[in-house]
């Protein structure tokens, strides 16, 4: 982010998106609502809520929802997301390291409380300081496309 007015735009924009986003969240058994929003190099902002499921380990965290919305339309790289829950929540570990996959160390995290109005900011170094990364990552151009024709 090149100066501070941008970034508070940046945020800002970040925080209503995540905030409009959670209530669409689906979470009949926890009953806690997550919204979030990420913002890539090309300036596309994409949310996503958290969706439950009966079976627990088919559930998807919000972030990750964003994160393959923005990946499945065109996204290579998140700048910035935002996390909203009625107490301020932080991405769960797997989020992170999803987040990882498709960020780097200073992508901004900012998690809001909506219920409290507390905002915190983090860059994702320091929630996930030794992120998993294979090496001799694909660049797209060998692409192999299982289950195509």
């Amino acid at each position: 982010m090149t100066d501070l007015s941008q970034a508070e735009n940046i945020r800002e924009k970040l925080l209503a998106a995540a905030r409009q986003a959670r209530h669409h969240a689906y979470a009949p058994y926890s009953g806690y609502a997550v919204g979030a929003a990420v913002w890539c190099d090309e300036g596309n902002v994409f949310a996503g809520a958290n969706v439950e499921n009966a079976s627990f380990g088919l559930t998807v965290c919000a972030e990750r929802v964003a994160v393959y919305r923005a990946i499945s339309e065109g996204a290579q790289h998140i700048r910035a997301v935002a996390v909203v829950t009625r107490d301020g929540g932080m991405p769960c570990g797997a989020c992170r390291q999803v987040l990882a996959e498709f960020g780097d160390e200073d992508t901004i995290v900012w998690c809001a409380s909506e219920e409290r109005g507390d905002l915190a900011e983090y860059r994702l170094g320091e929630l996930l300081p030794a992120a998993f990364h294979l090496t001799g990552r694909s660049t797209g151009e060998d692409e192999i496309i299982l289950g195509g024709v």
